[in-house]
């Protein structure tokens, strides 16, 4: 697809410097406007110099730079993990920062708009473990509109500061290189994105694949049980184990949600699902959890920050719905990579 680069990342697959010279590169190419919301920011110091760098060299050739970050994160939910960074020194940062109140709902999106021309998004934070142990998916785009719509995201989180008024955007298709892109925004079209998924899903006639850390969104969950129940469709998946015994901890605490729990264990039972056994959250433990967050159904592929998950409707979060028979097929391919690097699903 010209105009749409998609680059996979694996649990010790490639070295973080690749992906901080990607972004550095995508970066250092501004004339004249980054606009950055990322959920975690936290570097080592040689990685720090490659990202930040390019940054403040495009600041210095007179880009202007805004950075909108996650704070105040609310710790008793389990997915995702809280944040790295520490708020002094993003707002030291030498340019324009936002702080977005992570209460109770977060600022979860991981992209850059360029010159208001092209897009990086997906599923990856920046720091180094994110880069190095964990499975993630970046996407660039090279679309005017389509950067336009994220412009309008960003613009609303920059004014208001709140998650609860973002993602109220657009979500009509646009074409990139004659292929349908679709973009999805939460919360402002969370619930339309999970009813979108779970049709998209219900509609497949050859195969779904997923891979997310969890699956607690209602509609998802209801429309997966039923398709994996009716064993017409090649199903498969890959999640994150630890996390998913952590939500099925919390649902049988708060009791809210226990009629989640049969349909979520027949989506990732009764189908061929893999689990990462990833080292739960704690501080200073390493981050590798199983962190992709994409959805094939069919030759149309959901990629971005969305965990398909109750929480992720509501927070800031960003999904491209990409129709590209080819694409499609690279990532279920990747899909099945990964799976395969990990132990039938146990729960």
């Amino acid at each position: 697809m010209d105009g749409v680069e998609v680059r996979t990342l694996t649990d010790g697959g490639q070295p973080a410097e690749d992906t901080a010279h990607a972004l550095a590169d995508f970066l250092g190419a501004a004339q004249r406007t980054l606009e950055i919301a990322i959920y975690d920011l936290n570097l080592p110091p040689a990685l720090q110099t490659i990202v930040v760098g390019a940054i403040e060299e495009a600041q210095k050739r007179g880009v202007a730079v805004r950075l909108a970050y996650n704070v105040d994160h609310a710790k008793t939910i389990p997915v995702p993990p809280p944040p790295q960074h520490d708020p002094a020194a993003v707002e030291a940062l030498p340019f324009p920062t936002a702080a977005i109140p992570g209460v109770p709902d977060l600022m979860h999106h991981k992209y850059v708009v360029r010159d208001q021309a092209s897009v990086w998004t997906g599923s990856t934070n920046w720091t180094g473990d994110s880069w190095t142990r964990e499975e993630n998916v970046v996407v660039t785009v090279d679309s005017p509109e389509l950067a336009a719509r994220y412009g309008v995201d960003f613009e609303q989180l920059w004014t208001r500061r709140d998650v609860q008024h973002s993602g109220k955007v657009d979500t009509s298709p646009l074409l990139v290189s004659d292929t349908s892109v679709r973009p999805w925004f939460c919360p402002g079209r969370g619930e339309q994105l999970a009813h979108r998924i779970a049709k998209a899903i219900g509609t497949a006639t050859r195969r779904v694949r997923i891979a997310s850390p969890v699956i607690s969104s209602g509609p998802i969950l209801g429309t997966l049980a039923q398709v994996v129940s009716d064993g017409k469709v090649d199903v498969a998946g890959v999640v994150d184990r630890t996390q998913v015994l952590e939500v099925l901890h919390q649902w049988h605490e708060n009791g809210n949600a226990s009629w989640k729990d049969p349909l979520l264990r027949t989506s990732l039972t009764k189908a061929p699902f893999s689990g990462k056994h990833s080292t739960p959250y704690g501080p200073g433990t390493v981050h590798d959890y199983m962190h992709a967050k994409m959805t094939v159904a069919d030759d149309v592929v959901f990629v971005g920050s969305f965990n398909l998950s109750h929480s992720g409707e509501l927070n800031a979060e960003n999904v491209l719905e990409i129709a590209d028979a080819a694409l499609a097929e690279r990532m279920a391919g990747f899909i099945d990579g990964v799976r395969s690097k990990y132990p039938p699903l146990a729960i």
